[in-house]
């Protein structure tokens, strides 16, 4: 078979078994529930909960369900279009230059032409404003007489810690720049872990919001903004533009937030979640009842003290995370091993076929969980437990293919030889002879591929699949170790847990002879 019409054939049988195997969530078109989306900060998190709780307490028979910390602007923007979120919060300005690559804001109006031609929608202006801005600690600033932005020309020697999706994005570090000449190297560090890194000195000059909670707390200057580089970041909600006619009641709900979030409302809130450790619904559900007018149902609904670290381990969420986790994993397994296999096979017995399956599986474990992400999310029209799994069952074919075919690579070529003297058919000698030796070999890859899995399905919680990975995104939101831990610590006991029963199977069902070998 020619090389290329080999590759594509082989891709085809990955992608088809994805789509094939895995559920497709139905759309917003097909359900009453209102799915509602967040990216994966402080700010977004919250914003996503009041939506939610708002349209659960004013919409009758709709069903809001919130899908947090779905990862960066480009995962809300594939999974809005496709009909998998209904809903999320977020910015103006990241909505011009982010997603429609215009050079300024518009109004909301023009806005919302452009986004049309996507389905899409943006209204519902909350009330406040979020920029990005530079910040630094004040000793640092007055130590070298930094105030603005334009003063950091002149300080080639500072250390940058900036956000991953601030460093790529259009209106981000490649701008700012270019604007104000800076010709330094930053490092990519996640928002939530930022203000730890300046306050222990290991970086000079990191990127914040302007709602951030921990400006004041850890006393940093903001820089001022002298060439008006940041434009105005007004929060709204960005809808799927039939959202109006399909759920009227709903989208009545939404409205009723319209300028009810100030600022200080907003830095308020981030305070509560990141520096009180209130969950995002508690400092959701207090603000909604506040507005309400009912403030001492809000007074009561933030918790007395954070509970021990065992508590947090063992909340009320650790066995659905588990289940999720588990289905996670052992999903994709079943995948990557039903394919893997078969494929390991074909590469040990075509030296033509060979370098193009090793070659695909291993390309594929290359390419970054975000943009992998991003594209199952748009060819499923589907977010949550589907593309989580079709990641994870592409990432874990690499150790499944390998270990097979070089179990069978690994065969003497006297007992294939045995096996036709007696006058057994290939498929017999496949069956009776090549699998039974190179046994040893395939379950070590697939042992390898489910403790791989452990740890990889931890991103599953950027697209909402949940499992333990939702603890520690959460975590990182707010720079909660505690958090991150209660999510970390499960992970890697799953991980051993794994490794055991696979080593248990081994012994069990392996006869002494092979295992020995």
């Amino acid at each position: 078979m020619h090389a290329r019409v080999l590759l594509n054939v082989l891709l085809g049988v990955l992608l088809s078994m994805v789509a094939s195997a895995l559920p497709v969530t139905p759309t917003a078109t097909a359900s009453d529930t209102i799915t509602v989306g967040s990216k994966r900060f402080t700010e977004s998190y919250i914003l996503g909960e009041i939506a939610a709780q708002r349209i659960q307490a004013e919409a009758p028979g709709a069903r809001a369900v919130h899908r947090q910390g779905l990862g960066n602007t480009a995962i809300l923007f594939a999974a809005l279009k496709s009909g998998a979120i209904d809903v999320y919060p977020d910015y103006t300005g990241t909505l011009a230059f982010e997603l429609l690559g215009l050079k300024q804001v518009p109004p909301l109006a023009e806005l919302n032409t452009l986004l049309e031609v996507h389905g899409l929608a943006a209204g519902v202006p909350l009330g406040f404003g979020n920029s990005y801005a530079l910040a630094m600690s004040q000793r640092r600033a007055a130590e070298l007489a930094i105030h603005s932005m334009g003063d950091l020309q002149r300080q080639s020697a500072l250390r940058y810690g900036l956000s991953q999706e601030f460093l790529h994005r259009k209106d981000g570090w490649p701008a700012l720049s270019a604007t104000y000449t800076l010709s330094a190297q930053p490092i990519g560090l996640d928002h939530g872990l930022a203000y730890d890194a300046i306050k222990g000195g290991t970086v000079d000059v990191i990127d914040v919001y302007t709602t951030d909670a921990k400006l004041a707390r850890h006393g940093l200057r903001l820089l001022i903004d002298d060439r008006k580089f940041f434009p105005p970041y007004e929060a709204v909600l960005v809808y799927r533009k039939d959202l109006p006619l399909r759920h009227p009641a709903a989208f009545r709900a939404l409205q009723t937030l319209e300028h009810r979030i100030g600022g200080e409302a907003m830095i308020h809130m981030n305070a509560a979640a990141e520096l009180d450790g209130q969950s995002f619904a508690n400092v959701a559900a207090n603000f909604l009842a506040q507005a309400a007018g009912k403030a001492g149902e809000a007074s009561t609904a933030a918790p007395a003290a954070k509970p021990g670290w065992l508590a947090l381990l063992f909340a009320a969420d650790f066995w659905r995370l588990t289940a999720e986790h588990c289905l996670l994993v052992f999903g994709a397994l079943a995948l990557s091993t039903g394919l893997g296999v078969p494929l390991g096979v074909w590469a040990a017995r075509s030296s033509r076929a060979h370098p193009w399956i090793v070659g695909v599986v291993g390309v594929l474990q290359t390419i970054p969980a975000l943009a992998l992400l991003a594209f199952l999310i748009a060819a499923m029209g589907s977010i949550g437990m589907a593309p989580a799994v079709g990641a994870l069952f592409l990432y874990g074919l690499l150790p499944i293919v390998r270990s097979t075919e070089t179990g069978l690579a690994g065969i003497a070529r006297g007992m294939l030889q045995a096996g036709s003297a007696l006058g057994l058919r290939p498929g017999a000698v496949l069956r009776l002879i090549e699998v039974p030796l190179a046994l040893p070999s395939v379950l070590a890859g697939i042992k390898t591929s489910a403790v791989i899995n452990v740890g990889t399905a931890t991103i599953a919680a950027f697209v909402g699949a949940g499992g333990y990975g939702e603890r520690i995104v959460a975590g990182l939101a707010v720079n909660d170790h505690r958090m991150m831990l209660a999510g970390a610590v499960p992970a890697a006991l799953l991980a051993l847990l794994i490794q055991w029963i696979f080593e248990r199977v081994e012994r069990r069902f392996l006869s002494y002879g092979l295992h020995a070998r």
